[in-house]
C-alpha cells in the first residue's frame, strides 16, 4: 500500500515475511502464493508492500543468479507485490525450535554480516519498483551487548565503513539509492535511541540510519517524540519503521498477571523484560528470568515485554499491548508537516508462538490475522493526515 503525505512523500507500507519459515528461494515463492496474494486479496489492494526477509544463502544465491532474481521478480508482480525493504537482522534459521540470543550471530564486527547485507542491497536494487525513490535494509544492533570489547567495536567501524561505500557504489553502478539502518533492540549494544547517538552518530546519512521497532522503542519505556527528536539532532535518518506493539502488564505482582504472562514465556524467541524504576529501567534478557529466575524484576512498577504481539487486537486481561504508543509514534513520525520516513513494515513474527488459544487456526487464519494488522496500520496513517494512493490493476 501506498500513502502521500502532506509533504509530498509517498509512504510504503507492507508487511515482513520474516513471520513465514523459509530458507531457500522455493520456500520463499511458495510464501508469496499461500500467504502474501493472499493478504493482498483480502485487503481488497490492488498492490501490497512485501519487506522480505531472505536468510544469507538464499540472499547470496538471487544476488549472483540474474535467471533465479527475474523468477522472484516475476512471481512478486504476479500476485501484485511490490518491495521496496528487507530484513537482513537474523541472518540464517529464524523459524528453529531455539532461536534465542542466535538472532544477533554474525554480529557487525565479522566480515559475514557485511557480505550478506551488501548481497541484501543487491537483490534490492534489482527488485525496486521503477517509481520507488529508494529501498531500505534493517539490520541488527552491531550485536548482542556481551561481550563487546574495543577489538569488536573497532572491526565494526571498519566494516561499517566499507558499508557505506558498498552502498555508494552500488547507488553509481544501478542509480538506486538503499539505505540501511540499523535496529536498537532491548539487550543489544544499541538498545535506545540514547545508545544509537553515542555509538552511530556520524553515519553516512544519505545510505545509513535507523531502524526504529516501535514494540522495542516501547519496551525500553522511550517517548517517541524524544526519541525522534534525539535521532534527528544527531542526523540520523530513520530509513524505516517496523511497526510492531509490545507486551504490556499493570500490575506484575498480581497473581492473575504473572501467570498470564507466563503464558508468553516460550523457547523459541527471547523475550526481554523491563521495568521502570525512576530515572532507570531494570533490565532481564528473558521473561522466564523476569518472573522468577535467580535475580526477578521487582513487581514494582508495570512491565513491558519484547513479545510482538498483533497491532489490532489486545491480549486477554488482565494483559495489554503498547498499541497506544505505537499509535502515538506512528504520529509523532507521520502526523507532522514533514515525513520522518517512508517505509513502514508491519513486523509481528511471533503468531506461532502465541499463547495456543491466540494463535491463528491454519493458513487462513494467519491471511486474516495479518491482513487485519495492516488494516488497523492503514487506518491509523489516515487519521494522521496521509492520502491513500489508489493504484490501477496491473
Amino acid at each position: 500500500m501506498r500513502f502521500r503525505h502532506r509533504d509530498g512523500t509517498v509512504v510504503h507500507l507492507g508487511y515482513c515475511s520474516n513471520v513465514h519459515p523459509a530458507e531457500d528461494v522455493d520456500g520463499i515463492l511458495d510464501q508469496l502464493r499461500r500467504y502474501a496474494g493472499e493478504v493482498r486479496s483480502r485487503l481488497g489492494e490492488t498492490r501490497l508492500g512485501l519487506g522480505l526477509w531472505l536468510p544469507a544463502a538464499t540472499a547470496h544465491e538471487l544476488a549472483g543468479d540474474p535467471a533465479t532474481l527475474d523468477r522472484l521478480r516475476a512471481d512478486l508482480d504476479r500476485h501484485g507485490l511490490e518491495v521496496v525493504t528487507l530484513n537482513a537482522f537474523p541472518y540464517a534459521g529464524f523459524h528453529a525450535p531455539v532461536v534465542k540470543r542466535d538472532v544477533y550471530s554474525p554480529d557487525w564486527s565479522t566480515r559475514r554480516r557485511l557480505d550478506y547485507t551488501l548481497d541484501c542491497a543487491r537483490v534490492l536494487a534489482a527488485l525496486l519498483p521503477d517509481d520507488a525513490a529508494r529501498g531500505s535494509i534493517s539490520t541488527l544492533p552491531l550485536g548482542w551487548r556481551t561481550p563487546w570489547f574495543t577489538d569488536r567495536d573497532r572491526a565494526a567501524r571498519e566494516l561499517i565503513g566499507e558499508l557505506a561505500d558498498g552502498l555508494a557504489g552500488l547507488e553509481a553502478e544501478h542509480g538506486r539509492t538503499i539505505r540501511v539502518g540499523f535496529e536498537p533492540e532491548p539487550g543489544c549494544v544499541v538498545e535506545t535511541t540514547r545508545d544509537a547517538v553515542t555509538r552511530l552518530a556520524g553515519l553516512a546519512p544519505d545510505h545509513l540510519g535507523i531502524c526504529v521497532d516501535t514494540c522495542h522503542l516501547a519496551t525500553q519505556f522511550e517517548d517517541a517524540a524524544e526519541a525522534l527528536d534525539r535521532l534527528q539532532v544527531a542526523n540520523l535518518p530513520v530509513v524505516k519503521v517496523q511497526v510492531s506493539a509490545a507486551l504490556h502488564a499493570d500490575d506484575p505482582s498480581d497473581p492473575a498477571t504473572r501467570e498470564a504472562l507466563a503464558s508468553y514465556a516460550e523457547d523459541r524467541f527471547l523475550h526481554q523484560t523491563r521495568e521502570p524504576r525512576g530515572a532507570r529501567v531494570d533490565s532481564r534478557d528473558d521473561l522466564p528470568e523476569a518472573l522468577g529466575g535467580h535475580r526477578p524484576l521487582p513487581a514494582e512498577h508495570p512491565w513491558r515485554v519484547h513479545f510482538h504481539v498483533p497491532l489490532h487486537a489486545d491480549p486477554a486481561p488482565p494483559l495489554r499491548s503498547t498499541r497506544d504508543h505505537l499509535a502515538g509514534t506512528l504520529d509523532a513520525l507521520l502526523g507532522g508537516p514533514v515525513a520522518h520516513t517512508d517505509h513502514l513494515e508491519v513486523e509481528t513474527y511471533t503468531w506461532g508462538v502465541l499463547p495456543e488459544q491466540a494463535r491463528p487456526d491454519g493458513d487462513a487464519g494467519l491471511v486474516a490475522g495479518i491482513a487485519a494488522e495492516l488494516a488497523w496500520t492503514r487506518d491509523r496513517l489516515l487519521e494522521s493526515g496521509l492520502e491513500q494512493l489508489q493504484e490501477a490493476s496491473a
